[in-house]
């Protein structure tokens, strides 16, 4: 049990530093969907395939987010939707997943950073009981005693886990460290102390606050008419209704820049290997520097090949795996590089990394690299959206940043038009020099004299509370 929630949190965590598929290596095989609105404001996208029988549904609700969750609540968000799979009015958790094993479906709800999100798929003839169940979860939860107490328990044990995994905890400490006290700081698996002071009322409070059909938008992609699909909708999503009084803030104030280092290192005694996130400013999701970032990052470290993991690990065999990443969100976003290795061999990696840091936002990429980079970008595209899930996904996710459902043939035609100047460019704006977040994971006696050179660190030991 521990090990499944653990490789929860992390898939939980990388989701900070990834950016989803379809918003990276898009295209032209994204038709624009049909729009229909309920009465209760809730906005679904469709688009009828009926290649195979299967109907995908995917959906966010804007403000739902750990973002919005109030600072004492850390966690909150996540917990919410967790425990709308655990019973409503109508069924217990047992019946829910009895009923879904039964229609060979999945359905799931889960918290990012700026907004709740919901998933299901299913056989066609089986998309109207699914969506039943789907509409019961959102509308009624149930929010048990025992339910709540058995999943804020897993969870806290999860966070314990984490801190074996030095892995899992550098990036819980990256994002304390880089965000602070800024909301995007709230991790989605809260902490053991935030957890612990959390209630029952908590989550249905928030809840109550913040789950809006105004607020939301889906989309349905598969194998259904589109006036059965309506007719279906309103009796199921459409008996949802806003709750009373004004709606909660829903806007993230922007984020956090470094001024200057921040080094941090946290000591955990009997770890073998050194862990290090390295980040700094990003830009905002739809930037117009987006694709020269995209092809810029395919170099640096966003494939196989890039220069962060050919020197890291080909070169030099100092790790299994070195990479970097934009994440763009609303109000902004980051870059960041990531990597592990044996801690006597951490000083070496690091000089490795700032150093090719500063010789890409000097020197910058070859002609032949860029054209590599492009190539590269346009040939990730076909996969990231042949499935009925990875449109309906696309969907919302464009109709959420407002980037119109033409964003993918645009983005790709751009990546094919971006030059080396214009990566370059993008390099000597993106890639850090002196302002950046720099956070180590590993056994301090040994690492520590190694990582003096680059300055004054903030030590702190992995046993104590929070991150």
């Amino acid at each position: 049990m521990k090990k499944l929630i653990l490789t929860a949190l992390v898939c939980s965590l990388v989701g900070l530093l990834v950016p989803p598929p379809a918003l990276v290596a898009a295209g032209s095989a994204l038709p624009s969907p049909a729009k229909i609105v309920l009465g209760n404001g809730l906005t679904v996208y469709f688009l009828r395939n009926a290649d195979l029988p299967l109907v995908s549904f995917r959906m966010v609700i804007r403000g739902a987010g750990s973002a919005f969750e109030p600072a004492q609540a850390e966690g909150a968000a996540d917990l919410v939707a967790a425990l709308m799979m655990k019973g409503t009015a109508k069924m217990d958790a047992e019946a829910i997943a009895e009923a879904l094993d039964f229609m060979g479906a999945s359905l799931s709800v889960s918290a990012t950073d700026e907004y709740a999100q919901v998933s299901g798929d299913g056989l066609a003839g089986q998309f109207p009981p699914l969506m039943e169940i789907a509409s019961d979860c959102l509308t009624g939860p149930a929010f048990k005693d025992d339910e709540f107490a058995k999943e804020r328990a897993q969870r806290i044990d999860g966070l314990k886990a984490a801190k074996d995994n030095p892995g899992a905890a550098v990036r819980y400490y990256f994002q304390k460290a880089y965000f602070g006290s800024h909301p995007m700081g709230h991790l989605a698996a809260g902490t053991e102390m935030s957890l612990g002071q959390m209630s029952v009322q908590t989550v249905k409070d928030f809840y109550k606050s913040h789950y809006r059909p105004d607020r939301a938008i889906a989309a349905v992609v598969g194998d259904i008419d589109g006036t059965a699909l309506k007719a279906l909708l309103e009796r199921t999503l459409g008996r949802w209704r806003n709750p009373a009084g004004a709606a909660p803030a829903d806007v993230i104030p922007p984020l956090p820049k470094p001024n200057g280092r921040k080094l941090v290192l946290v000591d955990k005694p009997d770890a073998t290997q050194a862990y290090f996130v390295l980040g700094a400013p990003g830009y905002a999701m739809g930037d117009k520097v987006t694709p020269q970032a995209a092809v810029m990052n395919t170099l640096w470290g966003g494939r196989f090949t890039s220069w962060i993991n050919t020197e890291l690990r080909i070169k030099r065999g100092l790790t299994y795996g070195a990479s970097s990443v934009f994440r763009t969100w609303l109000p902004g976003g980051i870059f960041s590089a990531s990597s592990y290795t044996k801690n006597d061999k951490i000083g070496e990696m690091l000089d490795i990394t700032l150093g090719l840091l500063g010789k890409g936002a000097k020197e910058g990429f070859s002609v032949e690299e860029v054209e590599s980079a492009r190539n590269y970008v346009q040939g990730q595209f076909p996969p990231t959206l042949e499935t009925n899930a990875s449109k309906a996904g696309a969907y919302v996710r464009l109709a959420f940043y407002k980037l119109g459902f033409d964003y993918y043939d645009k983005y790709m035609t751009a990546i094919g038009k971006v030059s080396a100047a214009e990566a370059n460019a993008a390099a000597a704006a993106l890639l850090p020099r002196d302002a950046y977040v720099l956070v180590v994971v590993g056994k301090a006696a040994d690492i520590r004299p190694l990582l003096a050179k680059y300055g004054t660190w903030q030590e702190k030991r992995i046993t104590d509370p929070g991150f």
